[in-house]
């Protein structure tokens, strides 16, 4: 099916966000008419160029031969005009060769690279992050030689922590950077899960590495950052001899078979200190959680990808006695309009928190007072786990209606939408399982400020439901949004008076509450900016948003009640619970 870049649907959302804003005040040089620009051409590239190779890289995927990894076919020539179209480097700062655009507008961008190719998408992803984490902590040296690149594009990075004993553990990794006695590092170890951490669409690829140095004490407070490349770097900027580092072999996985997912070996590989020694965790985190909202886009991007097929397949496809299509589209009958109804609802809802979330980073750095910008920061950090997790269950759930619109031509390959179910199902599992971000919710992120963060949140989410209350057409929203306010903060007074085991097991279900009802309120305000246009009435899609809203209230929000009493439950039946009275 042919993938159609929601360039509408993405420009509501960015305005409905505070975008509109936040550029005329920060951004004098972007303004609506060339926001709509930018999102035309990403929307000619990603379908015209991205889109038509998202087939062939799940049949055929990159490849590993004889120590070397080949991107899938067509995706080494996809990348070098990727980097010629300037998409590399949309919020870069201008300095090392950026176009110096929000946050925000580089996430509309890359939620339609992801949904019309979400392995392809991986690749420029992972390198978005090696960015941030340069900027933020490289030396005067990678800033002059190494950044340039990674933001033209000419070079990829990756990002590369997990090891076969450690998993999420960091605490437990063992590669070690020892000195070189000429102010360099020698790394020796082995990683695995490196995205697209060996490949032949660019000159060179940019490994940040966390690593122990022989001193170090044990923990996470011995680990450093270090900056290995696939070929070492000289100090003109030229390329030298290939560093001592390899792929082993690449992962045989359930989905993204155009992203190749290496085991990586380095074998006394040269490589360079990235900011302060023991600090490594901190740094990478920069490149960690640009990664996880980039990944909560990836979850946007494949809901987005599968209603499309979902959508197309039900206008088209017969089948049985209709109730409101004439011609007998399964889209008459009732339960198919509903999950299709529900799937785009809950997209809209996952779009509009991801690009709160970037609005929120541009606001952090660029707000008129130190006050606004630490505000805006305490925001973006509740809202990063959120973002991540709520977003990519979101893009599994909808990938999965999709598979069940179609029926049983779900459940065969040729038709495409058993790709965006397997493709989806990753996103909940990288850069910190979900189980992992709702850890941070409850356990940090909640309680910063000993809740005041959460609290000034929910306060804006109550006045989004006394405005939609005032609305005729959107009562029933406001309602059901103030009671599932109101679930939310008597949940979140229950998590901040409990810790430990209650906490913890209550994590998962609270983060589930929260995103619940945050979406539930980007779409009543959605709603609301759609009802306020004067073309309301004469325009479905407009009239289509307050329709998402009413059904989101009614078929999710509505059991924030249960969610939050349930996760009160406690952790007794958890913890008395043994395996052994589990299995057969």
């Amino acid at each position: 099916m042919t993938f159609r870049a929601p360039i509408r649907d993405l420009a509501f959302a960015l305005s409905s966000v505070g975008h509109d804003a936040l550029i005329a005040s920060a951004y004098p040089n972007l303004d609506s008419d060339t926001v709509s620009a930018i999102l035309e051409a990403a929307g000619a590239f990603t379908s015209e160029v991205l889109a038509p190779l998202n087939r062939k890289g799940d049949t055929e995927g990159a490849r590993y031969e004889n120590g070397k990894v080949t991107a899938a076919p067509g995706f080494a020539e996809a990348y070098q005009a990727f980097v010629a179209g300037g998409w590399n480097s949309l919020s870069a700062d201008p300095e090392h060769g950026g176009q110096g655009l929000s946050k925000a507008m580089e996430l509309a961008v890359f939620e339609m690279v992801h949904a019309s190719n979400m392995a392809f998408g991986l690749c420029p992803m992972l390198t978005q992050g090696a960015i941030e984490a340069l900027d933020l902590h490289g030396t005067q040296r990678q800033k002059r030689l190494v950044l340039p690149k990674l933001v033209s594009g000419e070079w990829t990075g990756a990002m590369c922590l997990t090891e076969p004993q450690a998993g999420s553990d960091l605490a437990a990794l063992t590669s070690m950077a020892r000195p070189d006695g000429n102010g360099g590092w020698r790394l020796s170890g082995q990683k695995i899960y490196i995205t697209w951490g060996d490949h032949d669409a660019a000159d060179n690829i940019c490994h940040l590495v966390i690593a122990r140095t022989p001193d170090a004490p044990p923990g996470v407070k011995g680990i450093s950052l270090f900056l290995a490349s696939k070929f070492q770097v000289k100090d003109d900027g030229s390329l030298g001899p290939r560093n001592q580092f390899r792929a082993a072999s690449i992962e045989n996985k359930l989905g993204i078979h155009g992203s190749p997912t290496c085991v990586m070996l380095y074998e006394d590989a040269e490589a360079e200190l990235v900011g302060e020694l023991g600090q490594g965790i901190p740094h990478m985190f920069v490149m960690m959680n640009a990664a996880r909202l980039q990944v909560g886009v990836q979850g946007v991007a494949i809901a987005e990808r599968a209603f499309q097929q979902a959508l197309a397949f039900a206008r088209e496809r017969k089948q049985g006695r209709t109730v409101w299509e004439a011609d007998g589209a399964i889209y008459g009958h009732p339960d198919v309009r509903r999950m299709l109804m529900l799937m785009k609802a809950k997209t809209e809802a996952a779009r509009a928190i991801c690009l709160t979330t970037g609005v929120l980073s541009d606001l952090a750095r660029l707000a008129g007072s130190e006050e606004q910008r630490a505000a805006a920061k305490a925001r973006q950090e509740l809202l990063t786990p959120i973002a991540k997790a709520w977003s990519t269950d979101v893009g599994v759930e909808v990938a999965s209606l999709g598979v069940q619109v179609h029926g049983g031509m779900g459940f065969i390959e040729e038709t495409g939408a058993a790709q965006h179910y397997r493709d989806a199902r990753i996103a909940p599992i990288y850069e910190g399982t979900n189980g992992i971000q709702a850890i941070d919710l409850v356990g940090r992120k909640v309680r910063m400020g000993e809740g005041a963060v959460m609290r000034s949140l929910c306060a804006d989410l109550a006045l989004t439901a006394e405005n939609l209350i005032e609305i005729a057409d959107l009562a029933s929203v406001g309602h059901r949004l103030a009671v599932g306010v109101a679930a939310l903060e008597r949940a979140t007074d229950w998590v901040l008076a409990n810790g430990g085991a209650p906490a913890l097991a209550a994590a998962t279900p609270y983060l589930k509450l929260a995103g619940d009802v945050i979406g539930a309120a980007m779409l009543g305000r959605q709603a609301l900016a759609a009802v306020g246009d004067p073309q309301f009435t004469h325009d479905p899609w407009l009239q289509s948003k307050a329709a998402l809203a009413r059904v989101f209230a009614g078929q999710v929000l509505a059991q924030a009640p249960g969610l939050a009493d349930g996760l009160m439950d406690g952790a007794e039946d958890l913890e008395s619970t043994n395996a052994s009275a589990l299995g057969s």
